[in-house]
């Protein structure tokens, strides 16, 4: 019998960033994602690290579902040659809609967009509203300030112990497909 479909939200930047790591990072997901028979989902814009991976994954023949809200249509416009698009009527349906597509989410380096996606579906395994494994890919150790201010929000007393516990911090990109590949088989 074989095996369903199993598929990979990313959240990441609009923009690429200042460190060329960054895109390179972004290109080596996509490509890995498809490689490993992986759907990508993501934001559906062809701009930035969001373009990056959608482009890595299209050119290494992987699915894609892109998800984007009507008010971005414009501005992050979906490629001509993505298959599977869903327009939303906001940015709170978009992560629901990108959420409810995924077996797992990864989170790229990213500006705020990526944090409010990151903090939302952390927020949603506090509350218990799922058990989908969360990866912050920390290239460069660009997510390391935010890794201190979740570890200070614990020690204030913010939040559990165990909330640290909800994500997965990996290094690289090699590490975080072996971690998917153990949590997606």
């Amino acid at each position: 019998m074989p095996q369903p479909l199993r598929s990979v939200c990313v959240f990441c930047g609009s923009r690429t960033g200042d460190d060329p790591v960054y895109a390179e990072a972004a290109t080596a997901v996509g490509r890995a994602l498809a490689e490993s028979g992986w759907r990508l989902v993501y934001g559906a814009g062809e701009v930035g690290m969001m373009g990056r991976v959608a482009a890595a994954a299209r050119d290494a023949g992987g699915q894609r579902l892109g998800v984007i809200p009507v008010h971005l249509l414009e501005r992050e416009a979906p490629g001509r040659d993505l298959r599977q698009c869903v327009v939303t009527e906001n940015m709170h349906e978009r992560k629901k809609v990108m959420f409810m597509n995924a077996d797992a989410i990864v989170t790229l380096p990213g500006g705020p967009g990526s944090l409010d996606e990151f903090f939302e579906v952390m927020t949603w395994r506090q509350l218990g509203l799922h058990e989908k494994p969360i990866y912050l890919l920390n290239i460069g150790g660009y997510w390391d300030p935010l890794v201190a201010l979740i570890d200070n929000i614990i020690s204030q007393g913010f939040a559990d112990p165990g909330f640290r516990d909800y994500m997965r911090v990996v290094p690289d990109v090699a590490t975080l497909t072996a971690r998917l590949r153990a949590d997606l088989s």
